[in-house]
């Protein structure tokens, strides 16, 4: 009997950094974990952190790991990466930080000057969408830095994702995984490489070609483990490190769910409905699919930003007495505000909720805030709770028919991972709002376990993606809508929910063009 083989994931998300170890059947066998400080902001709206924080907080999961599990080191076969998408890093030569990163979370805008010059400019022109083009170009931390903080740029040799300032760490060498460019970078994601030379983005940006990373497939080798980065991880040295791709990526993969037919719902900090496909395809037009951590396929994805933030929101302003009562019972708080959920009836007595924290391109627009309306005497914070999840679910719902309008597919099955999947409350709203059984995998570590799953086929412990998959995911529980509930949300979402962004958005304008906010 052959000895077994193991997988080691590491996955660096926004609230904490993981170190997971897995079996070829997809098992977690051990985990370190280490909580991360999110951001720090020296001014309102940004969002930056110490890249270093992030290395070291890595070298302790890794070590927390390894005092936890009684394995055989010689029987991990390869290392597998994913990281949360859109933070970038200025570095030199050498690879140290020039500046904190910037997080996905960092609101600071660029200055946009001039148009887009030659045939790209009057393209846009000619089909309306200056606007958008001009959003990227606000949106790029680069543009920013360059602006704001030109001797940094002018120092900075490489401009890296996290994953990619990771990588090097790890194995000394400058690349990273085609399905982790998800970010404010001169990226075709139609061809999933760096833009031609002749691409707009390049105008949009100051960006150099030197500047970047290579980029090589998922499952593909990135390097190999060096002496210095084993002295800080206990990770083996030589051993290979296998490109995944982005957390959110690596999420719907180790949920399985790779087919047009399939959408993987994540409840984590941004809240995402996915489906995987062959094709490229924009559920929006301008704003493309994402890379899939399955080679040369993509992600239709429709993002909800704040997400399941919203639900830390409410607990850190309003959660207080459940929180102290979990301590004092020994309990997760999630049990304690399933309570709260399952104590109000479904729709929340005409509590609705639309989750706009945060403003987007199209629909949302820039203009767009969350809006609850429909408040009575009867409501308590309980109401507002389950308005909260009701409405991330309304949005996602809207996301489906979305991706299912523009991709003439019919989505017929519904795996939902992240944080808030392990809320039953959640996930049982969530098949009464959709309408289909929601599914949630066996693992809550499905990222991690996308990211195995990439490692597995890369080292041919698997023989293919679809192999893989089937060997390593599998579903956990399956929540059945309850068709009494469904028939009050199918009208609500109907006959409410779908109505309220146009019927507020004249007012949202009015907020903004009075307080000044959203800028």
């Amino acid at each position: 009997m052959s000895e077994p083989s193991y997988l080691l994931a590491i996955d660096n998300g926004t609230q904490s950094v993981r170190a997971l170890l897995f079996d070829l059947a997809g098992n977690l066998l051990g985990k370190g974990k280490v909580e991360l400080q999110a951001y720090f902001s020296q001014q309102p709206g940004w969002a930056e952190q110490d890249p270093e924080y992030y290395w070291q907080s890595l070298g302790e999961a890794c070590r927390q790991l390894w005092r936890q599990v009684d394995i055989d080191k010689n029987r991990i076969k390869g290392v597998a990466l994913t990281t949360q998408r859109g933070t970038i890093i200025n570095v030199d030569a050498e690879g140290r930080p020039l500046r904190p990163a910037m997080l996905w979370l960092d609101q600071r805008r660029a200055e946009v000057e001039g148009r887009i010059k030659g045939p790209w400019g009057w393209l846009f022109k000619l089909i309306g969408e200056e606007a958008t083009v001009d959003y990227f170009r606000s949106q790029a931390e680069v543009n920013w830095i360059a602006q704001q903080q030109p001797e940094i740029w002018a120092r900075t040799d490489k401009v890296l994702l996290l994953s990619g300032f990771l990588t090097h760490r790890l194995t000394g060498r400058f690349v990273d995984s085609q399905a982790s460019c998800v970010a404010y970078l001169p990226f075709d994601y139609k061809k999933l490489q760096w833009a031609a030379p002749r691409d707009w983005k390049w105008q949009a940006m100051p960006v150099r070609c030197e500047q970047l990373p290579e980029l090589v497939k998922p499952g593909e080798r990135l390097g190999v483990i060096s002496a210095e980065a084993s002295r800080h991880t206990g990770i083996p040295e030589g051993l290979p490190l296998i490109a995944a791709g982005a957390d959110k990526a690596c999420e719907v993969l180790g949920a399985g769910g790779v087919g047009p037919s399939t959408a993987c719902l994540s409840y984590g900090t941004t809240a995402t409905i996915n489906t995987t496909r062959k094709t490229y395809l924009e559920t929006v037009p301008l704003i493309p699919p994402y890379p899939a951590a399955i080679p040369d396929h993509y992600n239709t994805e429709v993002m909800i930003f704040r997400g399941f933030w919203m639900v830390s929101w409410f607990k850190q302003e309003f959660g207080l007495r459940e929180m102290q009562r979990a301590g004092e019972l020994g309990v997760e708080p999630e049990a304690l505000f399933d309570e709260l959920v399952n104590g109000v009836p479904p729709g929340s007595m005409g509590l609705m909720l639309q989750p706009y924290w945060s403003p987007g391109i199209r629909e949302p627009g820039l203009e767009a805030k969350g809006s609850i309306i429909g408040f009575g005497d009867v409501h308590t914070r309980a109401h507002i709770y389950r308005a909260i999840l009701e409405g991330l679910a309304y949005a996602l719902r809207q996301g489906k028919e979305r991706i299912e309008k523009r991709s003439k597919t019919k989505i017929t099955r519904l795996l939902v991972s992240g944080g808030g999947s392990q809320s039953d409350a959640a996930m049982q709203l969530t098949a009464d709002i959709f309408g289909l059984p929601a599914e949630r995998p066996h693992t809550y570590e499905t990222s991690g376990l996308g990211a195995a799953v990439a490692c597995a086929v890369g080292l041919g412990l698997h023989a293919d993606f679809p192999t893989a998959i089937a060997a390593m995911t599998r579903v956990g529980a399956v929540f059945q809508p309850d068709p009494q509930a469904r028939r009050t949300y199918e009208r609500l979402y109907r006959e409410v929910y779908q109505g309220m962004y146009r019927q507020l958005k004249p007012l949202y304008r009015s907020i903004r063009e009075i307080t000044g906010y959203p800028a």
